[in-house]
Order: structure tokens, then sequence, then C-alpha cells
């Protein structure tokens, strides 16, 4: 378990491969009764199919905190350099919400 400093707040460690970050532009979000699935892939010109780059597993409770911690810090983000814009194309549910596998909207 990771020790907590004075101010309540987490020490942690990043490796210099992780700290790098990779890019995404698409999530696929599935969840089962026990747990949110979350695969980032990267869509690019001239490539036949996206890469799942990462896998994060979640139990629904910290789902739910993340999302919070995402409308922060958006309205954060926001408050800071301006409401952010979709383009032309509104964006689209395209996240299948189910249970796994292939009959319940997980794409393989």
């Amino acid at each position: 378990m990771e020790e907590q400093n004075k101010n309540n707040q987490l020490s942690i460690e990043i490796k210099p491969d992780i700290a790098k970050g990779q890019y995404s532009n698409l999530a696929i979000i599935t969840h089962s009764a026990s747990e949110f699935v979350m695969d980032f892939a990267s869509v690019l010109p001239g490539f036949a199919k996206p890469e799942v780059l990462s896998r994060i597993i979640m139990n629904p409770e910290n789902a739910k905190k993340l999302l919070l911690a995402l409308q922060d810090n958006i309205g954060k983000y926001e408050n800071q350099f301006g409401k952010i814009e979709f383009g032309p194309e509104k964006p689209k549910a395209t996240f299948p919400m189910g249970g796994f596998g292939p009959k319940n909207g997980n794409i393989s």
C-alpha cells in the first residue's frame, strides 16, 4: 500500500516509459455487474484497424470516481482556457454499454 503524506496526497512512482504516455482518440467502454473495462485505442489514417494501446479495468465505484474527477478537471480546464467545443460532427454515443462478449456489444 502506498504511503500518504501529511496533506493526504498519495505519493506515486512513474516509470519513464509510462511517463511518455500514449495518444488515444478512441475509447471503447464495456461493463459487467462487477467491473468497467475501458480500452483506449488510436485510429490513424492508413491503418486498417485501430490498435488497443491500453486496457483499464475498474470496479463500478472507482469508475464513477473517475467520471467525477474528469468532470471536475474539465470544468477547471474550461474556466482557464475556455469552453471545449466539438467540431462540425457532433459526438456520438459509440461506447458499447453492456455485458462482455460479442453478443452483448463488446467490440473485438
